[in-house]
């Protein structure tokens, strides 16, 4: 069996910072009321020429030198996003062309917030049966463009930004790297979050619609299930876990799953703060703070978990880094 080594991370962020003050301008709403309920302060926001492939790209880059794996080695690159260029061709085949990856094969993955895992599960399939190397997985979405800046119930929630790995598959055997992965959907959700437009319905883009206090309960109830799922698949438990590394939608149900897990603050990343919800940028963005800041190290055993529209959730277990 081959390991699939997480061996660098990346993030971008745009410039503009958009904060509750400034929201609270143009909307009813307050810094205290946006943050009593869901623990975000401020938020990044794209300009209008700004791409998801923009932002995808300077994570990549920056995984890429954090690896020390040259582009020419990137054999696959799977982009999760719901906010594609264009509806075709996939933007990882923009990407791909940005950063003259010309030895990859590229494609998307659309799963909304739980996107990056489901990416992170399927380049764990492709990698482990030899069908590529070096694989880069990045989540990032340009997601402010899908909101209605009138509807104070869901437009304070979200940010854009992008985060990337880089995977490296090795023949040996240490305990590194990707150790057990679970999925999960159930379309009879699809109404509690969901965008009302699309190609074959409206032809228009759409915006986002949510019924959050039902998201909220379901969050809570299948994430801990799929923790619960993805722990027994790898024979260990919550104890083991060095950080908990969640999606950064809503603290109060990043604070739900610590409590579920029994988990001290020190072994959780929170970036909901100024981060808002990035969707499928969110574990990424997370996982590079925590490694920049010096919190994640190398062997520290890490615990993704997100659920997305769709219904979709998932988990992951990854140990970081290569050994020595």
């Amino acid at each position: 069996m081959k390991q699939i080594l997480m061996t660098g991370v990346g993030a971008y962020l745009p410039e503009k910072i958009l904060t509750n003050e400034e929201l609270s301008t143009f909307l009813e709403t307050s810094d205290d009321w946006i943050k009593q309920r869901t623990g975000i302060i401020s938020r990044r926001k794209a300009h209008q020429e700004e791409l998801t492939s923009d932002l995808a790209v300077n994570a990549a880059n920056e995984a890429l030198k954090c690896s020390k794996v040259s582009i020419a080695d990137i054999d696959c690159i799977i982009l999760a996003t719901t906010t594609p260029d264009y509806t075709f061709p996939s933007t990882a085949t923009i990407v791909q062309q940005k950063l003259g990856a010309n030895n990859a094969f590229a494609f998307d993955v659309q799963a909304v917030c739980a996107g990056f895992v489901y990416a992170l599960s399927v380049a764990n399939g492709l990698m482990s049966t030899g069908q590529c190397r070096n694989t880069l997985v990045i989540g990032a979405e340009t997601f402010t463009k899908l909101l209605d800046w009138n509807d104070r119930s869901t437009c304070v929630l979200f940010g854009d930004g992008a985060g990337a790995v880089v995977l490296q598959a090795e023949d040996s055997e240490n305990g590194y790297g990707i150790i057990a992965n679970t999925l999960h959907s159930d379309g009879r959700y699809k109404d509690l979050l969901y965008v009302d437009g699309g190609v074959s319905t409206t032809g228009t883009i759409g915006y986002v619609k949510m019924r959050g206090r039902d998201v909220f309960r379901h969050a809570v109830e299948k994430l801990a299930s799929a923790m619960d799922e993805v722990l027994e698949l790898a024979n260990l438990t919550s104890d083991d876990i060095d950080w908990l590394v969640p999606h950064q939608a809503n603290i109060r149900i990043i604070n739900a799953m610590q409590k579920k897990l029994n988990l001290p603050d020190n072994k959780v990343i929170k970036t909901v703060s100024a981060h808002a919800n990035t969707s499928a940028a969110s574990i990424p963005l997370a996982l590079a703070s925590g490694v920049e800041s010096g919190k994640i190290k190398p062997g520290h055993l890490l615990a993704l978990e997100a659920i997305g529209g769709g219904l979709t959730w998932g988990a992951s277990l990854v140990r970081y880094g290569r050994p020595g």
